[in-house]
Parts: C-alpha cells; sequence; structure tokens
C-alpha cells in the first residue's frame, strides 16, 4: 500500500497527516499528528445495510489511552474501562458534523474509532480526531466525498489563535470549535466568557479562513492513497410509491398540522399512518419480490411528505406548525423556591419544555476529581440534566445518562460557568442538577434558565442572569428566502435543517452549539442567527428577572456554612496535630462537618450549623494565637505532678502552673489543690528561654 504524507501550518505548530502505515485492513485509516500528540483514526463499514433500520447506523468512538501520557490507569483494574465524559463529548463533537454529509438511503453500518496513542500535555486532542475522521472517510472506499477542516479558536492578549493550548485556553475568554467546508459552516461548539455577538462573528471567520486549507491538504492526501469509492445499496423509497402515500394522506396532513397542540397533532398523525396501513393490498402495484412493501416503507413516505408539508406551510402561508410567527417565542413562566427542603430550586416552562432544576451546596469534600491525558483536576461545579421518557409521553427503561443526556448537560454547564463566584469568592462545591419534565424543543436551553434560576435562589452570588434559546432553519435554494426559526419545538428540530443554540447574558454570550441536517450554512446566515437569538434572550431574561431579579442574601438553612480563614503557614502543624489527633479533636467537640487545610495557610470550615463553624473557627484562631506574657486564659488541667499542674490554656498548648501559684496560701503537694480535669483562669507570667509557657493561678484571681 501507498504512504502518504501531508503537512500543514496549523496554529503555532504544523498538522500532519499520514496514511498507510497503521491499521491498514480498516476501509481508512490516517494518524494526525500536532507537536507530540498523535491520533490514530478509522473509519470502517460494514459489506452490507443493516437489516431492519429505518436510520443511518453511524457509530463515532474516541478514546485517550493513558499510556499516550505516560500514565498508568487508576482503580482496581488498571485498565482503561467506560467512556469518560471528555470522551463521550468529544465523541458527539466528530460525529455530528460527519453525520449529514453521508448519502441519503445508506443503511451500511459505518464507525469510526479515533485513538489517542500519545499525548503532549500542550494540545486537545479532540480536534485533531475530528480532522482526523474526515481524512480517514475521505481516502477509505466509504462513500463520503467531502473533506472537513476543523479548528479551535481561542483569544490570547485580546488576539484569535488557532489551536491553543491547555494554558492558553484557561486565560482566554473565547473556546470555539468550528467545522466546514469549502461550501460553509456545519458545525459549532464553544464557551465564552460573556464575548459580545460581534467578536463572536469575527471568530467564526477568522475559523473559516483556516478551515480551508486543512479541507484542500486532505483531496491532495486522496490523490496519492485514496480508494475507489464502493458502489453501496441505497435504499431509497420509489417516488411513485411516495406519491401515491402523499395523494392519500395529503388533505388529512393539513388537517393535522392546523392543530396547535403536540399532543392533538401526534394523536391525528397516528390515525392517519393506521388507516394508511392497514390495508397493503393499496399498495400492491410497488410489491416486488424481494421488495416488499411494509408500514415502515409507509411511515417513512409519510414523514416525507411532513418534511414537505412543514416547509410549505412557512413559506406558503408565513406561519408555523403551531401557528405562531417565525420570532415568536411560546409562553414562558418562572417560579423559584418550589422545594421545601432543597438549597435552591426553579421550575422553568417554555411552551410544552419544562425543567425542574435543583442547586446543592457542598464542601471541598464533594469536588469531582477529573483524571485526563492533562493531568489530574478537581471540578467544583457540576450540572447534571435528565431526560426521563415521561417527558415526552413514552415508555423505556430507566438507565443511566446516555450521550445525548451528558451532552446536552455539558452545554448547560458550559452557559452557566462564566457567571459564578470565584472559590475565594464562594468557597462551595455547587451541583445543579435539571430534571426535564416536558420536553417539546430544546431543553437544553430550558436548563440554562432553569439553572439560573435556581442558582439564584440558593443565594449563590452569580455576576449575571444566563438565558439560552435556539434558532431552527427552513432553507430555501436561493438563502435569502431562508427562514429562521426562533424557540423551535420537536417537530421543527425534526423536519427543520438546524439546532442553533446560543446562551449568555446581557452582556455577552456564553455558549454556543450549532449542528445542521444540511451539508453546510454560510456565514451571513450564522450572523443573522446570531441577532435573533439576541432579541430572544433578552426577553427570556426579563421574565427570569420578574421572578428572581438577583441571587439571595442568605443561604438555606438546609445549605452547610463554610468559613475560609488565613492562618500563618507555621501554624498548620499544630492545627492538623500528631497524625491529625489535634483536627480531628476539633471536629468531635463542635460537630463541624469538615475542616480543609492548604499549603498556602487558607482553612475551610464547612457544616450545617453556624454555632459549630463559629466555635471550630474561635479554636483555631486561638491554636494560632500567640501566648502573650500577662494575659489571662480560660486553663484545664492535663496532668499532676507534685511540684506543679501542667494546664492546656491554649489548644495544644501546655503550661506549669508551679505549686507555689496555685493558691494564696501554702500548698504543699499539688494534688492536694488541684485534679486533672479542674478548669479554672490563669494568667501567662513567663516564657522562659526554652519557651516554656509558666503561669499562675492566684494572679490570675
Amino acid at each position: 500500500m501507498n504512504l502518504g504524507r501531508v503537512e500543514i501550518p496549523y496554529g503555532a505548530q504544523n498538522l500532519i497527516i499520514e496514511s498507510g502505515k497503521l491499521a491498514k485492513q480498516a476501509n481508512g485509516a490516517v494518524t494526525v499528528t500536532c507537536g507530540g500528540t498523535v491520533v490514530l483514526v478509522t473509519a470502517c463499514m460494514s459489506p452490507r445495510p443493516k437489516v431492519g433500520t429505518d436510520f443511518f447506523p453511524l457509530m463515532v468512538e474516541y478514546q485517550e489511552k493513558t499510556y499516550a501520557a505516560g500514565r498508568i490507569p487508576g482503580g482496581f483494574f488498571k485498565r482503561e474501562g467506560r467512556p469518560t465524559e471528555k470522551e463521550i463529548l468529544s465523541a458527539r463533537v466528530i460525529d455530528r458534523p460527519i453525520r449529514p454529509l453521508f448519502p441519503e438511503g445508506m443503511y451500511h453500518e459505518v464507525q469510526v474509532v479515533a485513538s489517542v496513542l500519545s499525548s503532549d500535555g500542550e494540545y486537545d486532542p479532540d480536534v485533531l480526531a475530528l480532522v482526523g475522521a474526515s481524512a480517514a472517510l475521505v481516502v477509505s472506499d466509504i462513500p463520503f466525498n467531502t473533506p472537513l477542516g476543523a479548528v479551535r479558536v481561542g483569544m490570547v492578549n485580546g488576539q484569535f489563535v488557532i489551536n491553543p493550548t491547555y494554558k492558553e485556553r484557561e486565560d482566554s475568554p473565547l473556546d470555539l470549535t468550528v467545522v466546514g467546508h469549502s461550501e460553509g459552516i456545519i458545525m459549532m461548539e464553544g464557551e465564552a466568557k460573556e464575548i459580545p455577538e460581534e467578536k463572536i462573528i469575527e471568530a467564526m471567520h477568522f475559523a473559516y479562513d483556516a478551515i480551508l486549507p486543512i479541507a484542500v491538504i486532505q483531496k491532495e492526501l486522496v490523490k496519492s492513497v485514496g480508494k475507489k469509492k464502493a458502489e453501496i445499496q441505497i435504499k431509497l423509497l420509489p417516488e411513485d410509491f411516495v406519491a401515491k402515500v402523499k395523494d392519500m394522506a395529503s388533505s388529512r396532513l393539513r388537517e393535522v398540522y392546523r392543530y396547535p397542540q403536540k399532543e392533538e397533532r401526534e394523536g391525528a398523525l397516528n390515525e392517519l399512518l393506521d388507516d394508511l396501513t392497514k390495508d397493503l393490498t393499496v399498495f400492491a402495484e410497488f410489491q416486488r419480490e424481494g421488495s416488499e412493501i411494509t408500514p415502515s416503507d409507509i411511515k417513512l413516505a409519510l414523514e416525507k411528505i411532513e418534511y414537505e408539508e412543514v416547509r410549505r406551510i412557512a413559506f406558503e402561508e408565513k406561519r408555523r406548525s403551531d401557528g405562531r410567527g417565525f420570532k415568536d417565542i411560546r409562553p414562558i413562566s418562572c417560579e423559584v423556591n418550589v422545594l421545601p427542603r432543597t438549597h435552591g430550586s426553579s421550575l422553568f416552562t417554555r411552551g410544552q419544555t419544562q425543567s425542574l432544576a435543583v442547586t446543592t451546596l457542598g464542601t471541598r469534600l464533594d469536588e469531582q476529581m477529573i483524571e485526563a491525558l492533562e493531568g489530574k483536576s478537581y471540578k467544583s461545579f457540576m450540572l447534571h440534566y435528565n431526560f426521563p421518557s415521561f417527558s415526552v409521553g413514552e415508555t423505556k427503561p430507566m438507565r443511566g445518562p446516555g450521550r445525548r443526556e451528558i451532552g446536552h448537560g455539558a452545554l448547560a454547564a458550559k452557559s452557566i460557568e462564566p457567571i459564578l463566584p470565584s472559590k475565594d469568592e464562594f468557597p462551595y462545591t455547587i451541583r445543579v442538577v435539571s430534571e426535564i419534565l416536558e420536553s417539546n424543543g430544546s431543553s437544553s436551553m430550558a436548563t440554562v434558565c432553569a439553572s439560573t434560576l435556581s442558582l439564584m435562589d440558593a443565594g449563590v452570588p452569580i455576576k449575571g442572569a444566563v438565558a439560552g434559546i435556539s434558532i431552527g432553519l427552513i432553507s430555501a435554494e436561493n438563502e435569502a428566502d431562508s427562514i429562521l426559526l426562533t424557540d423551535i419545538m420537536g417537530v421543527e428540530d425534526h423536519f427543520g435543517d438546524m439546532d442553533y443554540k446560543i446562551a449568555g447574558t446581557r452582556k455577552g454570550v456564553t455558549a454556543i452549539q450549532l449542528d445542521l441536517k444540511i451539508k453546510s450554512i454560510s456565514l451571513k446566515l450564522l450572523e443573522k442567527g446570531l441577532q435573533q437569538a439576541k432579541e430572544a434572550r433578552f426577553f427570556i431574561l426579563d421574565k427570569m428577572h420578574a421572578a428572581i431579579s438577583m441571587p439571595r442574601h442568605e443561604l438555606s438553612t438546609y445549605a452547610p456554612r463554610i468559613v475560609t480563614i488565613k492562618v500563618n503557614t507555621e501554624k498548620i502543624g499544630e492545627i492538623i496535630g500528631p497524625g491529625g489527633k489535634m483536627i480531628r479533636k476539633i471536629i468531635e467537640e463542635t460537630g463541624v462537618a469538615s475542616i480543609d487545610i492548604d499549603d498556602d495557610g487558607k482553612v475551610t470550615v464547612a457544616s450545617p450549623n453556624k454555632d459549630a463553624v463559629e466555635k471550630a473557627v474561635k479554636i483555631i484562631n486561638s491554636m494560632t494565637e500567640d501566648p502573650v506574657v500577662g494575659k489571662t486564659y480560660p486553663a484545664k488541667v492535663t496532668r499532676v505532678m507534685n511540684f506543679g499542674a501542667f494546664v492546656e490554656f491554649l489548644p495544644g498548648r501546655e503550661g506549669l502552673v508551679h505549686v507555689s501559684e496555685l493558691s494564696d496560701k501554702y500548698v504543699k503537694d499539688a494534688s492536694q489543690a488541684v485534679k486533672v480535669g479542674d478548669e479554672f483562669k490563669v494568667k501567662l507570667i513567663e516564657i522562659d528561654q526554652l519557651k516554656r509557657m509558666n503561669l499562675s493561678k492566684k494572679q490570675a484571681e
């Protein structure tokens, strides 16, 4: 097999794509290298279509091998297990732009696997894997002919950069991944720290200019190592069959799409489908050996006709399926403090989409540890999204979160993170859970709104409210005639061409996600969508403001109280004590939940009981206090000798009360005057050259 290699500048490094050396039994395989990071991407296709399926069975896997960073996995089994959240999200980022570019009617199984073989700890391999997926598919015999370019854009010192390092991304107010080809953009994913729309548009243009050369070099790779595309079985319904179904269903379908409510529409559609499928002899003229007409074929044909009807309504009647105008938002209601014992709660409803968000505050012990190629880190903000089947009136087994739930939760988390207070301002671990109770379009953006309300209800001092909205698209042959739809519902998501989600504050954008069902969209139309989303966002923010205008001044009585104090680093050992003895003693005596001490002397005390926190802080302060000669202290006898009594007068600090200082009267043996456990006041009268503390009981009285 021939070897192929292409190279192109990619930010501060070069991007190298090679094929022909590794994984030669795959239909297509490439390695993508940038600096010391290497990703192997393979693409395989089943020889025959998958039987009984009515969707394109594409599978994308992304794997980060720990050996790539020179580490051995943690845990009992010492090998990679189920995909991490990062791997799932990266797989989704690869899947979304390549899926629309396969031929319609293709039902062969296709699997793309991206494996990170080497990581230099500088650059994220996910975008390299995306470029590799495109390259592996275009050099293979799989019918995929549109090479994609992909870049991550960051900002360093106010300037856009391609392929920023992990370190640069930490300080960057923008982290935007853009994917496209010669005809336009096909996918975007990113987060921003309240960046104005105008700056986002600049970033899109900057990214697109960098995308085009990456797509071009893949064509060069195809010339040297590309395989001839395989002839595959395409399953398309006969046009005359679809026309027959249309004749039978058209008039009723128009009536169906006059029902404004989802349940009415779906009920009428099910009746129509039942009527179409109850007598298959009507379609006898289309029955041929080996290709009998089935109820599934009729359902697919009806969906094609629905697709046309949704468009006809938009272009001819200038309305939407539920009667709204193109920029209209469904009725919104916002409630806070809806649950009595949670730390913060809210209910956000937009049309038939409803999110119940609950905020829980915890301590540093509740942080999530993340092990990734770039190293170990701790996560103090978590947002989890749940999508039970009852939210769409269905019955399905209850399982753990799937890729969709993880993806939607991650998008909502990106939207919220820029407005959260710093750990110094608010030393809590924050978990928000969004329970989707109803869904009919853009539940992830409803989650953003509900989560913001819930955080404010919990008293988290966020910097500003965040709202999100999804913009849809009904595309036309002439782009100028295309229609952008604000606040898309399920049927518009299903039969429309775009799901363009934008979240942000009044200052700017905090998160963005673009998914298409068509092959591309122009930058001009994306710019228009951003502005339309901004108008909608401000409208929603007004509704949220009416429910709660700012974070509550007090935390819930059920939330833990956390107090942070600073102590001299030289005193840390005294607070901890031998083997942690002192810190355990403080926790036992006060009943606080936890005491955490950082190397820089920051001490964090947490407990649901405010009095317990104050008591623990008082003890710690007294432990770190330097004894002052002449000052009086409460003391407790710890040991009694014949010459005097040893007392603890500050936490962890002992001194001697000589027998002559126990009383005004003569005392021959200290045990005659005091016993272990006695408490009384003492005065520090001397700190000798050996740092021994000499105290007096009689001078303190």
